[in-house]
């Protein structure tokens, strides 16, 4: 199973890193770091370098794709090989992925008009000008497409793309390690204090289902002051 990642200058690195971390955890995976061409990417803002160990037209048929976010999105949107190597690789991926503004890519190709996605909150409105219909939620599935927003939910997507391809087949249950099935458990805080596991929510609506990943506020550990 070919899981292409997509790299570029000014890429925010944690979109890919993330994601990639959990994916080569399964069985059968081939990572390969793609660029326009091959060698070093850099991001001026982390001081981050990436290594694209292969070319777009080196990997045109990959089985996964995962598209990260960051600042140098909004440039390759304007280049048409990019543009035309996405709409090759997604018709012959079983999965298309995005982090953060990586959607933006998806738009820009064209692979996102009347769908449901979602993207970094910022640039909702340039993802609607591709023709896709934004929802504030941190993963968003229409049939193989898979979107996420911010940064960390990444792995959120990642750990939702695992789930569904071992969910494939009925041998699945031996198909995913250990380190990366537990992951698609979370720990939450019990009442007793006791921190148990929940399995990540899905809320299916029509053809596009959202991860809903709420945040409790935390109590305090001692009581408030009392004005006199």
């Amino acid at each position: 199973m070919q899981i292409a990642a997509l790299v570029f200058d000014a890429i925010t690195p944690l979109d890919i890193v993330g994601p990639i971390e959990v994916l080569a955890r399964m069985p059968g995976a081939e990572i390969v770091i793609v660029g326009k061409q091959r060698g070093p990417v850099r991001d001026p803002r982390t001081h981050w370098t990436l290594t694209a160990e292969a070319s777009i037209a080196e990997v045109p048929r990959p089985d996964v794709l995962v598209l990260p976010g960051g600042a140098g999105v909004r440039p390759l949107c304007e280049e048409e090989p990019i543009l035309e190597w996405l709409r090759l690789a997604h018709g012959s991926t079983s999965w298309t992925t995005s982090v953060c503004t990586g959607s933006l890519l998806l738009g820009a190709a064209g692979l996102l008009r009347g769908l449901t996605a979602t993207t970094h909150w910022a640039s909702r409105e340039l993802l609607e000008r591709y023709g896709a219909r934004y929802v504030e939620e941190r993963v968003v599935q229409e049939g193989k497409i898979i979107t996420s927003a911010g940064v960390s939910s990444g792995i959120d997507m990642a750990l939702t793309l695992v789930a569904k391809m071992a969910g494939e087949g009925d041998t699945a249950q031996h198909r995913i390690r250990p380190a990366a099935a537990v992951q698609l458990r979370r720990p939450v805080q019990g009442r007793a204090g006791r921190a148990r596991s929940r399995a990540p929510d899905h809320a299916a609506g029509g053809h596009a289902r959202a991860l809903r990943c709420p945040l409790r506020p935390r109590r305090s550990a001692s009581p408030p002051l009392r004005s006199r």
